[in-house]
């Protein structure tokens, strides 16, 4: 199942905002514009949904609390509300799915969320509706959705592994290279990668000797040198990947993963994460530490690495690269702009005159992007 739409209102940046979601979405806007909070939904519900230790209360509490999550815009209406549409697949040419949940503090004592809306659609019919009339006498019913009641879901508990089965990665090569030395407490669902060796030893061998094969034929080509890639245990049992490359010295050895560079460790964890799992993935900012010539080439990866699935998993990209998005197999479709006011940020798809930009042969770097450059920027070299 795939998400097809996503409609916001009081979400952090966004007061009023709605998006189509393609199969693979590229999402930009200047800094500070929600960029990283429009991906944040969809951890949010993944939150919600988890099967120990989820539910709304505590995904609002680790965000910060409501005044966090709700939109700074926001008028009397402090209602937040998030509506997800999603289909079977991307040709099943509607939606057989929605997802409705609107929440906002009971405003006395202890000031819990409670719940102003949830609602389920399948193929037209009303499956959920809540508030019901026993629960506007017991508020504390409604301080828990319905996705997260294993027997109050058995309706649309396809929502539910759709929402759970998301994943986002943003690696951070020093929590990798270091993870031993820095210790300390990790995050959970560890979205920063520290703990992306012990994920590949928790992989069957076979299926991770497949995948490691395909990620080191596409290091071959990005990474001067690189020869081979292997996964390895240390004699304390500890995870570790390897490589060896094609030095001028006729002996030299297997370099671990702390030899490695950022840009290799960041486009290894990236390609891992687009052959491993089939649920939605959110990549945040995939160019980071990598040269130019690889990140123009993302989007032909991910396109490449699809095309081998029998399950075609969903990507969003949040970025603000000139490389990336410079490259022209990708669909104008797919791409929204984020646009901060005084109201909050917007998010429009692409527009007549820019699609007839992109028709005459200019790319989404060339016709979108620069309109996503701050005001003034140029004042920026005078600072000081």
């Amino acid at each position: 199942m795939v998400i097809t739409h996503l409609k916001l209102k009081n979400w952090r940046n966004f007061r009023q905002a709605e998006m189509d979601v393609a199969k693979v979405s590229y999402i930009i806007g200047p800094n500070a514009s929600g960029k990283s909070n429009l991906l944040d939904v969809f951890r949010f519900l993944r939150d919600i949904c988890k099967p120990d230790g989820g539910g709304l209360q505590k995904a609002v509490k680790e965000r910060g609390g409501i005044t966090k999550v709700r939109c700074l815009h926001h008028r009397k209406d402090s209602e937040v509300r998030i509506e997800v549409s999603l289909a079977d697949s991307f040709d099943s040419g509607g939606s057989d799915w929605q997802y409705e949940l609107g929440f906002q503090p009971e405003g006395k004592g202890a000031q819990r969320l409670l719940i102003t809306s949830e609602k389920v659609w399948h193929k037209g019919n009303l499956l959920l509706s809540r508030p019901k009339p026993d629960e506007k006498s017991d508020p504390l019913l409604l301080t828990e959705t319905h996705l997260e009641q294993t027997l109050a879901n058995r309706e649309f508990r396809e929502l539910v592994e759709v929402f759970s089965d998301t994943t986002y990665l943003h690696l951070v090569p020093q929590l990798l290279k270091y993870g031993e030395q820095i210790g300390g407490h990790r995050l959970e669902d560890d979205p920063f990668g520290q703990g992306f060796l012990e994920r590949l030893a928790q992989t069957q061998k076979k299926t991770r000797d497949a995948r490691l094969k395909k990620i080191q034929a596409a290091l071959s080509v990005a990474v001067p040198q690189f020869k081979e890639l292997r996964f390895e245990k240390d004699d304390m049992g500890h995870p570790h990947l390897q490589a060896l490359y094609e030095h001028h010295r006729p002996n030299a050895g297997w370099q671990g993963e702390e030899h490695f560079s950022d840009g290799t460790l960041r486009l290894l964890g990236m390609l891992w994460s687009l052959l491993d799992g089939n649920g939605l993935l959110l990549l945040e900012e995939p160019e980071l530490s990598l040269h130019q010539a690889i990140v123009e080439q993302i989007p032909a990866m991910i396109d490449r690495v699809q095309r081998g699935r029998k399950v075609k998993r969903q990507v969003l990209i949040s970025t603000h690269s000139e490389a990336l998005l410079n490259n022209p197999g990708i669909d104008p479709r797919g791409v929204a702009v984020l646009e901060p006011s005084r109201e909050g940020t917007i998010i429009r798809p692409i527009d007549d005159l820019e699609a007839r930009g992109l028709n005459a042969g200019l790319s989404i770097a060339e016709v979108v992007l620069p309109k996503t450059r701050p005001k003034g920027i140029e004042q920026l070299g005078l600072w000081g």
